[in-house]
């Protein structure tokens, strides 16, 4: 197994639990966080978003199988980690969450995105994505 490959199954594997502790446990998930609680009617949009988890996350198999063919929702995972890492710094730097809530998943974030750039062209010796 390649590493591009390997990463590409973290981050598939990362986006279904986060996609299952955002439908089945909004509220106990985002506790764990360290985050403030939230309305109950936020478990609705939460439980949107846990869709678009689920989706990317086994997506991100699919980009594993044959990255070339699928490269532009590979570039959209790229992406998605982008915005993650800018709105958690953002979000730090303003002073809305606390550090110590946004380091971890801004650290994955940076991994996410920049393993995924640097690893995409080792993924074929014929062909640059």
């Amino acid at each position: 197994m390649t590493l591009f490959k390997g990463l590409c199954y973290v981050i598939g594997v990362a986006q279904i639990t986060l996609g299952a502790l955002y439908l089945f446990i909004p509220q106990t998930f985002i506790g764990w966080q360290g985050l403030s609680e939230t309305a109950a009617d936020t478990n609705y949009p939460l439980a949107m978003l846990a869709a678009r988890f689920f989706v990317y996350g086994a997506g991100m198999f699919v980009i594993a199988a044959d990255p070339i063919r699928n490269r532009f929702w590979l570039f959209g995972m790229i992406a998605i980690q982008a915005i993650d890492l800018a709105a958690g710094i953002f979000y730090t730097l303003s002073g809305v969450v606390a550090l110590e809530n946004s380091a971890v998943p801004m650290i994955n974030a940076t991994i996410f995105m920049l393993g995924l750039f640097l690893l995409r062209g080792a993924t074929t010796k014929t062909a640059r994505i």
